[in-house]
């Protein structure tokens, strides 16, 4: 027997631990079976879980356990990732405690602080994933660097490298001073700031006249290489090719023409600085003109800051200004705001320079016939001959827009495109010590260099010697690549590629990737860039985006708010099912959900309905069969029927809705399903003589199996103590639906059962509306036209669930007298007064409650009639308004009826 309370700590730790123990988790490669496949975001191997990662969780366990249970071979790989500048910040930060610097312990020392860190971290995260009751199959844990997949890293370099899409070069990053390294340009969060513009006067050479230039950022104007105006544009064009003098720098520039410059922006005139400033590169390119970094890795003014060097770039803007006023050259300052680079990791306002960084070719058109992938065929998808090749980004955007890859929902395909389409190179190089080291050596000084030295070394392995010269004196790249470059490999490397395994032939593509909206470019976006590349396939052929949890207020969970919510700490409270299903239930694909704990608390309520529900139903003796319920058993009762019939239509929609990905809708329906139909209904109508036990319990079994993925401790407690059933539920197949079976059940349109109900919820009501109490006992008069026979089969269940202690049934209309009446379907209900109410305290209630609430239909007359309210009110509130006049009316042509009787 069941205890009388559910305690969740009890019980998880030891089901897991039974799961785990079983082999359930497992997957093999089974040409048997259909393959179902999720490959788990692999968190950051910085410390704990938090919420973004619990909704994964859940969400992922739920579409594997139901698979699972259809019959694929169900394979979840967990893993974590090194993350890159994240762990790297998290250790630097701790080492800063003990008055360390990683300088101050060098480059292996460092890191072997880093790798403790992280196996204590991935510890920590091992246990909380499976708190969270994931079913991941542990046999293939994986980690970003691991020796397989740092292989694979290296690989893909090599490939890319020799296909001539990563190459090394001069150009525009986004530096983070802080973390002194480059940033991706989807690593760099914008964000709106006051801010000024600041308008400056460039002297023409031998003039104090000149052109005005606007810049949020007047210390860059010490790199200044030119000033550029638009061609086309009026005013200025008979400027180009002048020289000006460079205010500060006292150094000569030219005014330049270029259809880069927005006329209406500004002043029209640009002022132009290459090493600072992406757009101003590739301006500098087209007119080859000199690129000036004025300033160093920390954001320091440097030796081409003239007499600022050694500022730090705020306090060198504040100078500049200074000077710039004492030369009457500031002209005007202008509060506006705009938007500001800032590091994704620590904050800090990111710096445009110029750097030697490695880059991925995103446009390049790969025309190795020996590296294109075979599939998908851009030939065909884009219009583009196999002579021109085709593009990484061209791939991208292809198994999207062709509909290999689905994103759900469908309106972030819009935003992809958007982002895709207008990529730029990818930087892949980071400067910091934590990360795949990039596999690129240099051949340094010795006497026997030639000039082919200058190439770098890239390799597979440490090269022994310069191919060039023969000098073993060589250097390895300091640099490490970009987290996402590793991570970007995820779905095939954890798989056994780039050999060609079983596994790899079996699993892949992935059956779906379930993550955050905000890694779409992050992270989605590059593994498809990278799994097209390198196997011809895509990643997975589902993207199911969910969106972030907020507090109660809508506001995004922060420290410096205090609103966060720990996830491990809520499933000490409430048990991981309750927090599960606060995550899944009205958590809709692309959406930000609200989450708090009174939520997860209610939903420990649900479990606590399960769990009371089945230890009513163990109390029931049944005939013992063994195995999970594959058989039908026989209805006894219009109630049997009816769950019955309920419960197959239950297993066809929720399968469909986990098919189909809408999981938050399959856990609703479930959640009705328990607790209205089954308990509320089915339970109470169970406690009379006709139902069988036989059905009870066939439908709570089925009811374990549905609720599994979701709710999976509380459910596989319950089933180890229901008769005959062997072995664990997560083992348990999927219930297949019935076919209805009515038989004599039908009453009107509907079910016979169904009628019990309205019925017995309009007296409910009645009593509520009349002031009765609800525990007395009173008689109903039933006037049940087609529903006679099925309300007279049913007569017992009527009178116990409406406590009636008379019920008189007639089949056509007749009078009833000084009673108060209303109607389900075509079914008169009447309650005689007689006993229960004084009729003439009842009638003064009636007529005032008519006389108030005809008061409050003449306002609303007065006001749908006033012509100024219905033509410029909003629609929808002239709706509203008109609904409530009906509602209204409605109360008093019921009001004005029971009078009516009493009379």
């Amino acid at each position: 027997m069941l205890p009388s309370a559910y305690e969740s700590q009890k019980y998880e730790d030891a089901i897991y631990k039974k799961w785990e123990q079983s082999g359930a988790f497992r997957a093999k490669v089974n040409p048997k079976k259909k393959p179902f496949t999720i490959s788990m975001p692999p968190p950051n191997a910085t410390g704990t879980l938090h919420l973004g990662h619990a909704v994964m969780l859940a969400i992922e366990d739920i579409l594997i356990r139901h698979r699972r249970m259809k019959g694929y071979e169900a394979l979840w790989l967990p893993g974590t990732d090194h993350a890159a500048i994240a762990t790297q910040n998290k250790v630097e930060k701790l080492i800063a405690e003990e008055g360390l610097t990683r300088q101050k312990l060098g480059r292996e020392n460092f890191l072997d602080r880093v790798r403790e860190y992280v196996a204590d971290s991935q510890d920590v995260i091992r246990n909380q994933i499976r708190k969270m009751g994931s079913s991941c199959d542990w046999s293939r844990e994986r980690y970003t660097f691991d020796d397989d997949l740092n292989k694979a890293v290296t690989e893909i370099f090599v490939r890319m490298y020799e296909d001539g899409l990563i190459y090394r070069g001069y150009r525009i990053v986004n530096w983070c001073p802080r973390c002194k390294s480059t940033l991706a340009d989807d690593e760099v969060e914008h964000e709106e700031i006051e801010g000024n513009f600041y308008h400056i006067l460039y002297p023409f050479k031998g003039e104090k006249n000149g052109l005005i230039v606007a810049t949020t950022r007047p210390e860059t104007m010490l790199g200044d290489t030119a000033v550029a105006v638009n061609p086309k544009d009026k005013r200025f064009k008979k400027y180009i090719g002048k020289t000006m003098i460079l205010p500060l720098m006292k150094k000569e520039i030219m005014v330049i023409g270029d259809s880069y410059v927005d006329m209406k922006t500004g002043t029209g005139a640009l002022k132009v600085t290459p090493a600072h400033d992406p757009n101003d590169f590739e301006i500098g390119k087209r007119h080859k003109l000199e690129v000036i970094r004025v300033m160093d890795d920390e954001a320091r003014i440097n030796e081409h800051g003239g007499k600022y060097k050694g500022l730090d770039r705020f306090t060198a803007r504040d100078e500049v200004l200074k000077d710039l006023k004492k030369l009457k050259l500031l002209k005007k300052i202008e509060s506006r705001p705009h938007s500001v680079g800032h590091c994704y990791r620590c904050s800090t306002i990111v710096e445009p320079l110029t750097s030697d960084q490695w880059f991925i070719d995103v446009n390049k058109k790969i025309k190795n016939k020996k590296t294109r992938p075979p599939e998908p065929a851009l030939s065909r998808a884009e219009g583009k001959g196999d002579q021109g090749g085709f593009s990484l980004k061209d791939l991208a955007i292809h198994v999207v827009k062709n509909g290999n890859i689905k994103i759900i929902p469908d309106r972030f395909n819009k935003t992809y495109f958007h982002w895709m389409e207008n990529l730029r190179d990818w930087c892949i190089s980071r400067q910091i010590w934590w990360g795949h080291r990039i596999p690129v050596w240099y051949c340094v000084g010795d006497d026997h260099c030639v000039p082919d030295c200058k190439k770098p070394i890239v390799s597979r392995d440490t090269p022994k010697k310069c191919p060039a010269c023969g000098s073993k004196n060589l250097r390895q790249d300091e640099d490490t690549l970009d987290t996402w470059f590793s991570s970007g490999l995820w779905t095939f490397s954890t798989l056994g590629w780039p050999k060609e395994t079983a596994d790899l032939k079996y699993f892949h593509p992935t059956s779906v990737m379930e993550t955050g909206y905000d890694i779409l470019f992050f992270w989605i976006a590059r593994m498809i860039l990278m799994t097209t590349y390198a196997t011809g396939q895509i990643p997975f052929e589902t993207v199911y985006l969910h969106g972030l949890i907020r507090d109660r207020e809508g506001r995004k969970m922060s420290k410096s708010l205090g609103n966060g919510i720990d996830p491990i700490e809520m499933i000490k409270k409430y048990g991981a099912d309750a927090l599960r299903l606060s995550m899944v239930i009205g958590n809709t694909p692309g959406n930000d959900m609200r989450l708090y704990e009174e939520k997860i608390q209610g939903y420990r309520n649900f479990i606590n309905k399960l769990w009371n529900a089945s230890r009513f139903v163990l109390g029931v003796p049944v005939e013992t069969r063994h195995g999970a319920s594959t058989q039908t058993p026989k209805p006894l009762s219009d109630a049997d029927e009816w769950i019955l019939e309920k419960l197959s239509r239950v297993i066809t929609t929720v399968g469909k809705h986990l098919e189909n990905y809408a999981i938050s809708e399959a856990g609703q329906l479930l959640y009705d399903f328990l607790w209205s139909d089954f308990c509320d209904w089915y339970l109470e109508l169970s406690k009379g003589e006709k139902q069988s036990p036989a059905v009870l319990h066939h439908v709570l079994k089925t009811i374990l199996i549905l609720l599994h993925p979701f709710v999976p401790f509380v459910t596989e407690e319950i089933w180890a103590h229901l008769p005959g059933t062997d072995g664990l539920l997560i083992n348990a197949p999927w219930p297949a639906p019935v076919g209805p079976r009515h038989g004599a059940a039908l009453s009107g349109d509907g079910h016979a059962i169904d009628t019990v109900i309205g019925v017995v919820t309009k007296i409910r009501q009645m009593r509520a509306e009349n002031k009765i109490d609800p525990v007395k006992k009173i008689t109903v008069v039933l006037h049940a036209h087609s529903h006679f026979k099925a309300l007279r089969r049913n007569q017992a269940e009527v009178m116990r669930l409406a406590r009636l202690s008379e019920l008189t049934l007639v089949e056509k209309d007749a009078k009833v007298a000084n009673a108060t009446a209303d109607t389900h379907e075509t079914i008169k209900i009447f309650i005689p007064f007689a006993g229960l109410v004084d009729a003439g305290q009842e009638r003064e209630r009636l007529q005032k409650e008519i006389a108030k609430l005809e008061g409050y239909i003449a306002g609303l007359s007065k006001k749908l009639g006033n012509p100024g309210f219905a033509q410029n009110a909003p629609k929808e509130i002239v709706e509203l308004e008109r609904k409530k006049q009906q509602e209204a009316e409605g109360k008093v042509a019921k009001m004005i009826e029971q009078l009516n009787q009493l009379k």
